[in-house]
């Protein structure tokens, strides 16, 4: 299970581990985790670290006074801002921290002074703000995140890259970009958006002793899937299982112009482990599709039936199906959009809705008001059909939040951190690859998320578990081909990037930058 805490839901989390196990044990918890990561990212030279005022700087001290225990030899200098009123916990890290040799400095109050004080550093350690921070900071940071950016020092970010709004991913003028961030107990959301993923680098996620109690009595908002949750969740075949029963997925796709998408979703559903796949299409596409698809059945929307013809030859064959994925490779025309919105107002059927469905809807999200209705949205895609414009990237979930609540309709919005809205939470995809932008993969991910939601799965869930699978698909497609990797390739490749449920550690790669 992986947690994703707001600033304020992890300081209650934090304030009840300190009742148990005291908040000096989390401190040198939190240390050592940040040590093991800076012995894999330090280059030749001493470590400097930058502390701020808070518990985040004495995470620094307790990292660098681990660092000194393993290897002697390593210097190690915290620049650290005075203040007296630090916590009983840092002030047993700064006094452990001197005893094993680390030196203390002032924290430089200028750009000079901080490009001098990491010029010959192996690694640099960014403990300014952590989830304290709030935006805009002054100086003297930004002098120093002006130095440290300006210096080929790798920096290693404790919790999250000062200049990083943690709660809704927005930079600052100056923000730490650093090679590797390692945050503490659970994700915060800023880390998983843009602009901030920019600045993270690889993220790394650190158990520092707080329980699944302790966490899970916090987490609201937010969530994310894990490897081991996927796998847990993923339906699994029954053993007496007939060819229906296994998922029936009736796809509705394809076109003359556009015969590519509805073969990709429709391969990609029998491949994601349905056990009968019904494709519908057009009677002029048909001939094409028929011969690109063997295992799955086509069957046909005559060209000149009347629209509530086509309608009921479409309720008649979902009957022998339990659940649609509607949209891809779809005409645009007027005819079009009327069957489909009359076929899916009179099913009863779930449905996943994507590509030129979308533009279907657009005036007509009555259509989409019901549980049983999920879409998965590009940016552009999302733009319409909100109707409320381009969405910048710090108000990606702010814009989601509001389109759910007005349409009530589950929405997986596509991104580089693709985010699941069910009214309740925010599911945030963490698996994923840049090749996966690539035309079709959209229509893939359709015909899984059909197959689960055939499969039993409901909306919500089989949105983020069908956007993990295919993020970790394109990733096995990735490390098999390092460049040109198709939608194509994606189906043959679901079944080998299901994981193994890994076994818990300290310290989990969350994303690699």
């Amino acid at each position: 299970m992986i947690y994703v805490l707001t600033p304020h839901q992890m300081r209650a989390a934090d304030a009840a581990a300190m009742a148990t196990i005291g908040e000096s044990v989390l401190m040198q918890n939190a240390g050592a985790r940040v040590a093991s990561l800076a012995v894999r990212f330090a280059g030749p030279g001493p470590i400097v670290a930058f502390a701020g005022l808070g518990n985040n700087g004495g995470d620094a001290f307790a990292a660098c006074t681990e660092l000194r225990a393993r290897f002697s030899q390593t210097e190690c200098v915290v620049y650290a801002a005075e203040n007296a009123a630090v916590s009983a916990a840092r002030q047993d890290a700064e006094k452990a921290a001197a005893a094993a040799g680390v030196k203390r400095e002032p924290l430089p109050q200028n750009e000079a002074a901080a490009a001098s004080a990491v010029r010959d550093a192996g690694l640099v350690i960014d403990a300014l703000f952590g989830t304290s921070s709030r935006l805009p900071i002054g100086e003297p940071y930004i002098s120093i995140i002006r130095a440290l950016n300006g210096s080929p020092v790798p920096v290693l970010a404790i919790d999250i890259p000062s200049g990083i709004d943690p709660l809704t991913g927005a930079a600052g003028d100056a923000a730490v970009r650093a090679r590797a961030t390692v945050t503490l107990g659970a994700l915060k959301p800023g880390l998983m958006l843009d602009p901030a993923r920019a600045f993270v680098g690889s993220l790394f996620l650190a158990d520092i002793g707080l329980t699944d109690e302790q966490l899970e009595a916090q987490q609201d908002g937010f969530a994310a899937l894990d490897a081991a949750e996927f796998v847990s969740l993923l339906p699994v075949r029954g053993a007496t299982a007939d060819k229906r029963a296994a998922g029936a997925p009736l796809i509705v796709a394809g076109s003359q112009q556009f015969p590519g998408a509805a073969v990709l979703c429709a391969r990609a559903a029998a491949r994601a482990g349905a056990g009968y796949v019904t494709l519908a299409t057009l009677s002029k596409a048909a001939p094409t599709l028929r011969a690109h698809l063997v295992e799955e059945v086509v069957t046909e929307i005559a060209d000149h039936a009347t629209v509530e013809d086509a309608i009921e030859a479409l309720l008649e064959t979902a009957k022998h199906c339990s659940a649609i994925g509607v949209g891809p490779g779809l005409p645009l025309d007027a005819r079009t959009g009327e069957i489909v919105r009359g076929f899916l107002r009179k099913t009863t059927l779930p449905f996943v809705a994507d590509a030129s469905a979308l533009f279907h809807f657009a005036k007509h999200l009555d259509v989409l008001d019901t549980p049983r209705a999920l879409i998965t949205p590009h940016a552009g895609e999302f733009a319409r059909l909100s109707g409320k414009g381009t969405v910048a990237d710090d108000a990606r979930v702010a814009r989601l939040r509001e389109f759910v609540e007005r349409t009530h309709c589950t929405t997986l919005l596509k991104g580089r951190t693709t985010l699941i809205d069910d009214g309740t939470t925010v599911h945030m995809n963490l698996s994923g690859t840049p090749a996966l932008a690539t035309a079709g993969t959209g229509d893939v991910l359709t015909g899984m998320i059909a197959t689960l939601l055939a499969q039993g799965v409901k909306p919500v869930d089989a949105a983020r578990l069908g956007a993990y699978w295919h993020g970790l698909a394109g990733s096995h497609c990735a490390r098999e081909r390092s460049r040109g990797v198709l939608a194509g390739d994606l189906p043959d490749a679901l079944a080998a990037a299901i994981p193994k449920a890994p076994a818990s550690t300290d310290l989990q790669l969350v994303f690699k930058a």
